[in-house]
């Protein structure tokens, strides 16, 4: 009889819910695993099928900082920001694997520098009869600034549950979301020819089943289970990220900002898709 009672519940929890992946992994944790390419998602794949420019862009980013000013619950409120502040360094990433930009080091321009006249006293010291010339920086056309300009906790909660002669099972979610905001800026006039506001929602589940139960006088059964996943904050961000700078590209498109290299595949790209996006009107 208890063994009848531990298999239904077990069967329960693993088949009913898809959240049980991995039954060994649900209930003893996970494994270890070796380092891996971070994760993507969806509009990754967006990214990458970005129709080609007609010539790329060069740009610069001097900082994409964090101006939510949010902090992670207690007990780690005072040491630990809701979101990540290397919000620049998944910009410049996007950038790149958008095949869009040419993207100018301006966050470590120090250091650059720094680096730079070291070349110089080196080749200064070395006297030979044609010293090598170090050429100039290159300037960019457009500036991306911006930021993570909110981070909005608990606005949407719920849950559901059942119990049954003591065999419960019970799921709770929690929805957080993040904005960022991501703007060109004609380095020429200092005009922003383009701006754009891009959400990610954060999703965060729990499940929990449990065994209550006197299987005989007595004998009292109780077991639980359970599991919470939590979308990783820094993946929406960077989620979020790629939206903008996909919208930017769409809108700088339609805008005739920027060009495509072959302007009859607009309609079946991506960016017709991102262009026609439009804002929801709570």
């Amino acid at each position: 009889m208890v063994v009848r009672i531990i298999v239904i519940f077990l069967v329960f929890i693993l088949s009913g819910c898809s959240f049980f992946q991995n039954a060994g992994e649900a209930l003893f944790g996970p494994g270890h695993q070796k380092a891996t390419l971070t994760d993507r998602m969806s509009t990754y794949a967006d990214l990458l099928n970005l129709p080609l420019p007609r010539g790329k862009i060069v740009v610069a980013v001097y900082g994409f900082s964090d101006q939510t000013g949010q902090y992670r619950p207690a007990p780690s409120s005072s040491f630990s920001t809701a979101v990540t502040q290397g919000a620049a360094s998944m910009l410049v990433q996007v950038l790149n694997e958008s095949g869009w930009f040419v993207t100018l080091e301006r966050e470590g321009l120090q250091n650059l520098l720094t680096e730079r006249k070291i070349i110089r006293a080196a080749i200064k010291e070395q006297e030979t009869p044609q010293p090598f010339e170090l050429p100039s920086l290159m300037s960019a056309n457009i500036m991306l600034e911006g930021g993570i300009v909110a981070y909005d906790t608990n606005i949407k909660t719920g849950g559901a549950g059942a119990r049954y002669f003591g065999i419960g099972l019970s799921e709770q979610y929690r929805v957080d979301e993040v904005t960022v905001n991501l703007r060109a800026v004609d380095v020429r006039t200092g005009r922003v020819l383009n701006s754009v506001l891009t959400s990610k929602k954060i999703l965060s589940r729990q499940v929990q089943g449990d065994v209550y139960t006197f299987v005989e006088y007595k004998r009292l059964l109780e077991i639980e289970a359970g599991m919470t996943t939590n979308d990783p904050a820094q993946l929406c961000v960077l989620s979020a990220i790629e939206s903008a700078v996909i919208h930017l590209i769409a809108n700088g498109v339609t805008n005739n900002i920027w060009a495509m290299q072959d302007v009859n595949e607009f309609p079946a790209s991506v960016l017709s898709e991102y262009a026609d996006a439009t804002v929801k009107i709570l």
